[in-house]
């Protein structure tokens, strides 16, 4: 898959764009501040439903306008498939398949994408939300289903903690809140398939990130991801833990005969519920909101689920969280880009994701500036940023498009502009010498 054309309206410091794109490298060059990432994160956003630099969409619609535009044509075999968005201020974005209303969440259904930026070194050095989301938004490329499942339990997740929070204000029991029963059977329904489905796609991920790591490094530091679930006594987010290296919530789980009568009997239906099921994982899940229900009402918050589980990245037997050197780190990060970018390669039926590479190349040593080139050449379309054209390793610089205030300059217009100031110099300065060598002889 590629883009074909590329139209922004409204869309950041873009008041209207259009960009003509093909098969290949296209390298967008242009000082900082300029624009450059803001026409790649257009088409990212397409695949991801979010931009790589935040979080919410006002941020991405032009100052003064009401609603920003994108609309891009993708293309793949003898196939074109015109995709539209509509960012808005006020209500619900909206969102057009060949002219066709659609469902924001179905635009990743056709439109792939891997983006690589600098951001991404807090993949392996940040916090585990960075980790959770680089999972989230290639579940939601390859199943774009399970965008609504994000939203529905998001949802869940909202009304719930209202509600411990409520409860925590006005000192409700446990045996009280018979409301909060359903909610936990919502938030384990939910919740459950998208730890499943995080902890299946970590176990793919396995092997490619081996093959890509190696790729970048050529050396074998062992890469690997587990995942760290709540649900079983992990939890990322806290600020402490066990002196004994056992975090808070696997000591209140491991503690659970302690939990209050009441809280455990509040619970008891949900947990019987899902045990029916058959769902080992909603089990754990329901058994852990049940072990930790008097915390959570002491807290006001839902201390277990996706939303507080990460992954941990592992090199040479050691977490890279804390061990890697930065350009470990750098190399996990870029493998795991790549790892992501050959999973979608290799289910999806519209044939390879576009690669974005947001000004990473100025952040790589030349060694592995040249294997990354080496590793990215074989895909169908490769979009590059960079604020020094230089800094792109000279096999990738096949095309050319210059950024300047907001306005996209083609090479040739770049080149016809670089000529008539060599000629305009040239002449001034045959000007001057036919002006020295007049006075010269008139002396």
């Amino acid at each position: 898959m590629h883009v074909v054309r590329l139209s922004l309206t409204d869309y950041r410091n873009y008041a209207r764009a259009e960009l003509e794109l093909g098969p290949g490298t296209t390298v967008f060059v242009g000082r900082n501040g300029q624009g450059k990432t803001n026409l790649v994160e257009a088409i990212g956003y397409l695949a991801t439903l979010g931009s790589h630099r935040v979080s919410s969409d006002q941020a991405l619609i032009r100052a003064g306008a009401e609603a920003a535009i994108v609309r891009a044509m993708l293309a793949h075999a003898e196939r074109e498939l015109l995709l539209e968005l509509q960012l808005n201020r006020k209500g619900a974005n909206r969102a057009q398949v060949n002219r066709a209303p659609a469902k924001t969440r179905e635009l990743p259904r056709y439109a792939h994408s891997v983006l690589f930026a600098p951001e991404d070194l807090a993949i392996v050095r940040g916090e585990p939300s960075v980790r959770r989301r680089l999972l989230d938004e290639l579940l939601v490329q390859r199943t774009p289903r399970l965008a609504g499942v994000m939203a529905d339990y998001d949802r869940v997740l909202r009304q719930r903690n209202t509600l411990l929070k409520s409860a925590r204000a006005r000192g409700l029991a446990a045996d009280k809140l018979t409301t909060l029963d359903i909610w936990d059977e919502r938030l384990v329904q939910f919740g459950s398939e998208i730890i499943d489905r995080r902890v299946g796609l970590i176990d793919e991920l396995a092997g490619p990130l081996a093959a890509a790591y190696a790729s970048i490094v050529d050396a074998d530091h062992a890469p690997g991801l587990r995942a760290m679930l709540s649900i079983d006594g992990a939890d990322p987010d806290a600020e402490t833990g066990d002196p004994a290296g056992q975090p808070a919530v696997a000591r209140e789980l491991s503690a659970s005969d302690a939990a209050s009568d009441a809280a455990s009997d509040a619970a008891s239906d949900v947990g019987a519920q899902v045990a029916a099921s058959g769902s080992a994982t909603a089990q754990r899940f329901a058994e852990a909101l049940r072990a930790l229900r008097a915390k959570e009402l002491e807290r006001g918050v839902t201390l277990v689920g996706p939303h507080r589980d990460d992954v941990l990245l592992m090199l040479n037997g050691l977490p890279a969280k804390g061990y890697a050197s930065h350009g470990e780190s750098w190399s996990f990060a870029l493998a795991l880009r790549l790892a992501s970018a050959e999973l979608l390669r290799r289910d999806s039926a519209t044939g390879d994701p576009v690669l974005v590479l947001d000004d990473v190349f100025a952040e790589l040593d030349r060694a592995r500036r040249e294997r990354l080139a080496a590793a990215i050449g074989g895909y169908e379309q490769v979009l590059v940023t960079a604020a020094v054209l230089e800094d792109v390793p000279e096999h990738l610089v096949a095309r050319v498009i210059r950024i300047d205030h907001g306005t996209i300059v083609s090479e040739a217009e770049a080149e016809a502009e670089a000529e008539a100031e060599a000629e305009a110099e040239a002449e001034a300065e045959a000007e001057a010498g036919s002006t020295a060598g007049g006075g010269a002889t008139d002396a």
